[in-house]
């Protein structure tokens, strides 16, 4: 058994080594040096054996190894890796073009400079506060290094995410058809003191049960003018009506909507009508109401459900009025998704795909003052949703969406009629 014993009190630190880390991060970065140029070694050897067959007049391989490009230093998750990729000298030609081929890695694309992962970090830490000039200084203590990350790249990442931003936007939505839309407004508390960002962020469910970003626009605040605006923007790109929409109690969304899309079904948020009613009670009714209200929420079916809200109004109704109105008041929209499918009940009940990719902004508290510009803002926002999209999972029983497009009827969450191709019903067992 190999045993390491350190006699110093900072026995972890390596005062020797480049970065001025530690043992541990220099071991971990020793480690992945080696393993990226194994995978980068195995990944050329297989190339050129997949080729291995194609010579030329003389019989000699048209595609072989051609030494390594010089070193340059990737940012990684693990910290700064100084790499040595090999070279393909490909001789081939395209029967198109009639240009030479070229080897791409899949591993290390041509002048990478940094991973995915730390692209996708950056657009977090500018909307937690952070500018462009203090990118490089605060990644340098976690990653050993900088390189990559000056303020100039930052700034130029910046500039070519708001022009994607820009296009996303501008994309056609005819070929696409979102059968259940979330809503929300995102009240962003950085980069701007006086011009607040607020975001309007649209994310849907298309036909095959997967999640996407619709929409996300800078909006004033969380008007129906503005809500009508990007409504209308998507409708006028050739989206179809959504069967569902799901948002809190905002009343500038659901105007725009009964004006827009009028034939779309409403869903209040259960998150954010909860909190709502919580915040209206006293601490000590607070854990009895929470229960009382998962009980309207989680029923067996929109029956029990009415029965749940009718105990819980009687429970609190008398000495807490405002705080139960907000439940019988709205029970219509609170309880609209006990007509769809069970298996998607938990999806159409809260906004959350919308709350959970956006907590850890959300949440602040302080506005972070700073030279911050509104594009830039929504970029970032942008880019946060684009890499958060990748870890989305399809709704449950993702079949079933495109009979609720179909117009398929539920009851107690049960398929019991869908239509046929005569344009008829037929009941389903």
């Amino acid at each position: 058994m190999l045993k390491v014993v350190q006699k110093n009190d900072e026995a972890n630190d390596n005062k020797d080594g480049a970065a001025g880390g530690s043992l541990l991060d220099e071991l971990v970065r020793d480690g992945a040096r080696a393993m990226l140029a194994a995978a980068l070694q195995a990944e050329v050897a297989a190339y050129v054996e997949a080729h291995a067959d194609q010579v030329d007049e003389a019989g000699h391989r048209l595609v072989v190894r051609n030494g390594h490009h010089g070193e340059r230093e990737v940012t990684t998750a693990a910290g700064a890796v100084p790499v040595r990729a090999p070279r393909v000298n490909d001789k081939r030609t395209d029967a198109i073009t009639g240009e030479r081929r070229r080897f791409s890695s899949a591993i290390l694309p041509v002048w990478a400079r940094k991973s995915s992962q730390v692209a996708q970090v950056l657009p977090l830490l500018y909307l937690h506060g952070l500018s462009s000039s203090d990118f490089g200084p605060a990644l340098e203590q976690f990653l050993g290094s900088s390189a990559g990350l000056s303020p100039a790249t930052i700034t130029r990442l910046t500039s070519q995410w708001q022009d994607e931003a820009t296009a996303f936007n501008q994309r056609s939505l005819a070929d696409t058809d979102y059968v259940y839309c979330w809503v929300d407004g995102i009240h962003l508390k950085v980069r701007l003191e006086q011009d607040k960002v607020c975001l309007l962020v649209m994310i849907g469910v298309r036909a095959d049960g997967t999640k996407e970003l619709i929409a996300l626009a800078d909006g004033h605040r969380e008007s129906s003018g503005s809500w009508a605006d990007l409504l209308r923007s998507c409708k006028r790109r050739g989206m179809r009506a959504p069967v569902l929409a799901v948002g809190d109690g905002a009343l500038g969304f659901w105007k725009a909507l009964r004006e827009v899309f009028p034939d779309t079904l409403e869903q209040r948020c259960w998150f954010h009508a909860g909190g709502n009613v919580l915040n209206a009670l006293p601490k000590s009714a607070q854990p009895g109401a929470k229960a009382a209200l998962a009980e309207i929420y989680n029923a067996e079916d929109k029956d029990h459900a009415v029965k749940a809200a009718k105990a819980f109004e009687d429970l609190y109704g008398a000495k807490w009025p405002k705080a139960v109105a907000k439940i019988t008041e709205h029970l219509d929209v609170l309880l609209a998704f006990y007509d769809f499918p069970a298996e998607h009940w938990i999806h159409l009940r809260t906004t959350n795909p919308i709350e959970s990719t956006f907590a850890t902004v959300r949440l602040r508290q302080r506005v972070t003052k700073g030279p911050g510009s509104r594009a830039a803002g929504v970029a970032m926002a942008f880019k946060l949703i684009e890499s958060a999209q990748a870890r989305w999972r399809a709704v449950n029983a993702p079949h079933l969406v495109a009979l609720v497009r179909a117009g398929a009827r539920f009851e107690s969450g049960k398929l019991i009629e869908r239509p046929d191709e005569s344009g008829g019903n037929q009941q389903v067992a």
